[in-house]
């Protein structure tokens, strides 16, 4: 995954720890990209509004803006700000905890199995709650090996997929592209075990998400600290 130049004066030694290094973050990114997908369908489901997908919620503001729906308007306007506002405690609170996967993915699983047990009838404060949970997600993994990789939205990974089999198509042969169909893979199936979910249970639905953040997040303990390091945002 590196630039060759970068290969071919690197030592046998290093690429083997490099190239496991890669694999065990695309095997994170796609057990994150599979909680962010069954939580943005749970979220979907129960309440009509994304989760995580903030382009999709962002047309929906508009539509509203433009249809006067001012009661509309202003939900998706707190949804939008409180996905940012996520984000920002995500970096927080990964500096806070020395920029490790388990502190920060401990805050998730406590914020989503919040919102499952929220009164059905008051279904803001939990989808306010997921929402956080799903900013945040995003400093679990920023990069793997220097590639970019989102957790929450796909778009991105489609979009540099597209660019790669581009240039492949022109007969360029540069690493990583075919990558990015990991998060894609990832946030599709996890849409669709939410979805199956959300029927069975409905909001509840987001214990399983909070169990499964807090089983990455003991899970990220095996990987080794500076490996982590170079997974999440600085």
């Amino acid at each position: 995954m590196l630039p060759s130049s970068t290969t071919a004066h690197a030592s046998p030694g290093h690429l083997h720890t490099q190239k496991w290094r890669g694999r065990v973050g695309l095997t994170l990114v796609a057990a994150l990209s599979v909680l962010a997908g069954m939580t943005d369908a749970i979220g979907f489901m129960a309440s009509g509004d994304f989760v995580s997908f903030m382009s999709g919620n962002t047309t929906r503001l508009a539509v509203a803006i433009s249809d006067g729906d001012l009661g509309l308007t202003l939900r998706l306007l707190l949804v939008v700000t409180t996905f940012v506002v996520g984000n920002a405690l995500g970096i927080v609170i990964s500096r806070i905890g020395g920029r490790r996967a388990l502190p920060l993915l401990l805050c998730i699983a406590m914020l989503l199995c919040a919102a499952a047990n929220w009164p059905y009838d008051e279904q803001l404060p939990a989808l306010l709650a997921a929402i956080i949970a799903m900013g945040m997600l995003n400093a679990a993994v920023e990069q793997v090996n220097g590639l970019p990789v989102g957790l929450t939205y796909v778009t991105g990974a489609l979009s540099r997929f597209g660019r790669g089999l581009g240039r492949w198509i022109l007969g360029e042969r540069r690493n990583g592209w075919r990558v990015q169909l990991i998060p894609w893979a990832g946030m599709f199936a996890g849409a669709v075990l939410g979805a199956v979910l959300e029927h069975h249970l409905g909001l509840q639905a987001l214990f399983v998400s909070g169990l499964l953040a807090g089983i990455l997040g003991v899970v990220s303990l095996k990987i080794p600290r500076r490996w982590q390091l170079g997974y999440m945002p600085r």
